[in-house]
C-alpha cells in the first residue's frame, strides 16, 4: 500500500478550513527596537496541524518554532491567544508594500543600472 493511498484527500483533519497567518512588528527607535513576529497554520508531511512561529529582529532571519496540533480548533486557540498577547505588548501590522518603501529610490532620483 502506497503512502499516498493511505492519506485521503478530503480527509478533514489533514485539510486546513482557511488560511491563518500573520505578520506583525514592533518599533521604537528610541529603544533600537525593531522586531517582527510571523504565525501561520499549515499541515505538515504527516498530516498534523501545525502553528509555524517566526520572529526576530527585522532583516534578520530570526528563530522558528513549529507546534504540532491534534486539531485545527486547538491551532486556532493558540494562534489567537498569541495574536492578543503581541497587540497588547505594542505589535502592530504592516501593510507588506510599507516594508519595502526604504529600498524605492526617492522622488527625483533616477536609478542607474551597473553592468
Amino acid at each position: 500500500m502506497s503512502l499516498d493511498a493511505a492519506a485521503e484527500i478530503n480527509d478533514p483533519q489533514i485539510m486546513i478550513s482557511q488560511p491563518y497567518q500573520l505578520y506583525v512588528e514592533r518599533t521604537d527607535e528610541a529603544r533600537n527596537m525593531a522586531r517582527f513576529y510571523a504565525m501561520t497554520i499549515e499541515p505538515d508531511l504527516f498530516g498534523e496541524v501545525c502553528l509555524v512561529r517566526r520572529w526576530g529582529r527585522i532583516g534578520a532571519h530570526g528563530q522558528t518554532k513549529v507546534q504540532p496540533f491534534a486539531s485545527e480548533r486547538d491551532a486556532v486557540t493558540v494562534f489567537l491567544d498569541l495574536l492578543r498577547q503581541k497587540r497588547s505588548r505594542g505589535y502592530r501590522t504592516v501593510a507588506s508594500a510599507a516594508r519595502y518603501q526604504a529600498f524605492l529610490p526617492e522622488k527625483g532620483e533616477e536609478t542607474q543600472l551597473r553592468g
